[in-house]
């Protein structure tokens, strides 16, 4: 199965870094890194996913201006048209327990990720699809 890909990290060489592991799966057809959250979501919801695709995001929780949590939330008022061909992952550098309590409480995520994203991390993901 190709899967889509969207990359949300202020993180430029977070960003390549993800890109290149994704790319190296074979399995991202499309992938798009954003470094302002609010812009990956103006792309998601102006663009729809092609029939019968999923797409991917990964989306770091610590970012200026909107971060990973506001991102999920405002996602979550999408419509479920949009909604329903997304799957998204948290991706942070701190363990941190209220963060791991957080995630739980959104529908849209699916895991908590530590950083950075490695190989082995994405292909049991891409696995458990």
């Amino acid at each position: 199965m190709k899967l889509d890909f969207i990359i949300i990290d202020d993180s430029k060489l977070d960003c390549f870094i993800a890109e290149k592991i994704i790319r190296n799966t074979g399995k991202g057809e499309d992938i798009r890194s954003f470094t302002m959250a609010k812009e990956a979501l103006e792309h998601i919801s102006k663009n729809p996913v092609a029939e019968g695709r999923k797409t991917i995001v990964i989306v770091d929780i610590q970012m200026p201006l909107m971060n990973g949590f506001e991102f999920v939330e405002a996602f979550e008022k999408l419509p479920e048209e949009v909604r329903k061909d997304y799957v998204i992952y948290m991706l942070s550098s701190s363990i941190n327990e209220n963060d791991l309590n957080r995630v739980q409480s959104y529908a849209s995520i699916k895991q908590f990720l530590n950083k950075p994203l490695t190989s082995n991390m994405l292909s049991t993901l891409l696995e458990m699809l």
